[in-house]
């Protein structure tokens, strides 16, 4: 016992010398990067994106400025993939406090008619560039009404009147702070590649971190005769004057456009760890905190009272049937009336082995939507890391097929009472039947954003390596999963179950009109949250409230749990027996109610969506959606009547 306490407080010295080393640096897997006087900088270009087409398209479809060593794609990962990311190199030469200005980036050439219709139909459609700096996007500020508004990236142009105006000339600003001799030794990697930061012993060494990436466009006309002898990186011989408040640079067919930039680096006392700060409080993107606290309090409220309700019914039933004699539980039936479908409660459903595949998915997806939201809360998948959340949601599916697998077969063994044949067939309908809904909807979606000639556009290799993953790594472990089940107990039923089914007596209403109604409780646990998430996934704000999130997460399936409690217990007191799929579909309701909420969300906040295929791909995304959230919250509310059934029927004593 004394050897395990001593190598006990010996780990635990040696992670406090960790956490000395590290100095609580900062957001897991981002890391500052150090540049002396006159490094380079590499700026970034990310897709064109908009709200009013939600379709992203890459930077050099326009005829902007093209690097001189050629275009190359950074380094990406899947995540940043299916999100539509297309991070590549550009033109913009920054090196570290240097500051320049009246840089001419490049001269294209005249403006072709289909160059011409393509700038203007971008304008049109409100869309932004996306420049990186070390790993920040560009920010805009704007002053509306006297407030200072952010937005990450800048407009290619404006229309005023009938005349086309394109922003050629970008004011950089640039913002650093002296770099801090922590004891770092360093990995990293933050989405543009990995770089390798070492221990400084020489802290007389300057050296500067980027902590803010301002952008402000301008558009302006050069004078045409002092471009002639000018090449490109060369310096402007008049003095450009970036007023944003007006517009010079026309758009016309047959003639070009010349790209100017200046970049003056500034001093920040802006930390690097808060250098995030800019874009997580940025107008439209604040977190109503006292609303969804006020709105959890009172769902957690409500939810103990179902609670404490359901649980003295409950105890009341369990004792009236241990006191009551005969005579008197025959006076009672109807008042009572679970106790009669003793012999019918345990008859399997239709479709059992449909219902075993939906639940084991929802398992599965339940699980991935907790792994990965605490992973998040923890910063893992931080803005910082692009494509991370996606890139883990996807890991974690992947790796749950185990679970998936094993609570298939267990639940088929239990409807069958014991019985696994048929369990490779079951594991392998687990192992497609979302994965096979999810490629269905993407390869339709995609076959748009392809004709659309989209970088949101899912690359067919990237195809080909979700379809790999898919029968390599997914169908294998739920496999697994399932041939573990077949060696597992499984849950045993109290009572037998007669031959002849007993008659459900009629109701007045369709006992399917109180199932559905029922998701309307647990959507009031999530639906202020939806709203951030909502915006964040088709508005480009940034949602970083994980922790939070975490929290709504818990409260919902405790409220999935308990509706679908109560709704099976009033089906069983009328003697509807047909239980299985209502506790399912009681929960997963919810379901129909963010679906509904989706369509309310592109009438009322996506009002600028323009075309058929931008609608398209927004409701085929947030179907695919629902359909996940129903088989969490359905799986969520099936398991948790089928235990409470089991418990209730094996406390009593049956006559």
């Amino acid at each position: 016992m004394g050897v395990v306490v001593h190598r006990f407080e010996l780990l635990l010295l040696r992670s406090c010398l960790f956490l000395e080393i590290v100095n609580g640096y900062y957001l897991p897997g981002s890391f500052p990067n150090k540049y002396d006087v006159g490094d380079r900088l590499y700026v970034k270009v990310n897709s064109l994106t908009s709200i009013d087409t939600e379709i992203p398209y890459g930077y050099y479809t326009l005829p902007f400025c093209k690097p001189l060593e050629g275009i190359k794609d950074s380094a990406e990962n899947i995540g940043e993939l299916l999100m539509g990311d297309r991070i590549e190199n550009s033109p913009y030469r920054f090196k570290m406090f240097k500051n320049e200005s009246e840089i001419v980036l490049c001269k294209p050439s005249a403006l072709s008619s289909d160059e011409f219709k393509t700038l203007r139909e971008r304008i049109d459609e409100m869309y932004q560039v996306n420049l990186n700096l070390d790993n920040l996007p560009a920010i805009r500020y704007t002053y509306t009404d006297g407030y200072f508004l952010g937005w990450t990236g800048y407009p290619v142009g404006i229309k005023v009147g009938d005349i086309y105006y394109v922003f050629n000339h970008l004011k950089f600003t640039v913002l650093v702070h002296r770099y801090e001799h922590d004891n770092v030794v360093g990995l990293i990697g933050t989405g543009d590649g990995v770089e390798l930061i070492t221990r400084s012993n020489d802290t007389n060494s300057e050296g500067y971190m980027v902590v803010g990436f301002e952008v402000q466009p301008c558009s302006v006309n050069h004078d045409v005769s002092l471009l002639k002898n000018i090449e490109p990186y060369g310096k402007y011989s008049k003095p450009i004057k970036c007023d944003p408040s007006s517009v010079a640079m026309a758009v016309t067919e047959g003639h070009s456009i010349t790209y100017t930039y200046e970049v003056p680096f500034v001093m920040s006392d802006i930390r690097w760890p808060s250098r995030w700060d800019a874009y997580l409080k940025m107008e439209g993107a604040k977190v109503h905190w006292f609303s969804i606290l006020n709105s959890l309090m009172v769902i957690t409220f409500l939810a103990g009272v179902v609670l404490v309700i359901f649980l003295r019914t409950i105890r009341r039933d369990l004792a009236q049937y241990e006191e009551l004699d005969e005579a008197q539980t025959q006076m009672n039936e109807e008042l009572s009336g679970w106790k009669l479908v003793v012999s019918d409660v345990f008859r399997a459903p239709d479709h059992p082995q449909l219902l075993c595949v939906m639940v084991a998915d929802g398992c599965r997806i339940l699980g991935m939507a907790f792994t990965t939201i605490f992973f998040a809360a923890l910063g893992f998948m931080s803005p910082a890391s692009r494509g991370a959340l996606i890139s883990g949601m996807l890991m974690f599916y992947l790796l749950l097929g185990v679970i998936a697998g094993f609570v298939a077969v267990w639940l088929q063994k239990t409807l069958e009472a014991g019985n696994a044949r048929g369990w490779f067939v079951v594991s392998l309908r687990v192992a497609c039947f979302f994965p096979g809904i999810s490629f269905l909807m993407l390869t339709i979606l995609n076959s748009l954003l392809w004709a659309s000639q989209s970088t949101g556009a899912i690359p067919f290799t990237t195809f080909i390596v979700l379809i790999l993953l898919w029968f390599c790594i997914s169908m294998p472990l739920t496999i697994i999963g399932g041939f573990i089940a077949t060696r597992v107990r499984y849950i045993e039923y109290p009572v037998r179950t007669n031959q002849i089914p007993r008659q459900i007596p009629p109701s007045r209403f369709p006992s399917w009109i109180l199932v559905l109604g029922a998701g309307t409780l647990p959507f009031g646990t999530l639906f202020i949250e939806l709203f951030f998430i909502m915006s964040s996934i088709w508005l480009g704000r940034v949602y970083y409230v994980f922790g939070f999130l975490f929290v709504v997460l818990i409260l919902l399936v405790a409220v999935c749990a308990e509706v679908s409690l109560v709704l099976t217990y009033m089906h069983l007191c009328v003697e509807d027996w047909k239980w299985w799929w209502k506790s399912f579909f009681a929960s997963g309701s919810v379901a129909l109610y963010i679906f509904l909420y989706s369509i309310n969300y592109l009438v009322f906040d996506l009002k600028s969506l323009s075309g058929p295929v931008s609608a398209i791909i927004y409701l085929g995304y947030s179907l695919l959606m629902v359909i996940a959230i129903m088989l969490a919250t359905g799986a969520i509310g099936f398991l948790t009547s089928l235990l409470f059934i089991h418990h209730l029927f094996s406390s009593v004593k049956i006559d």
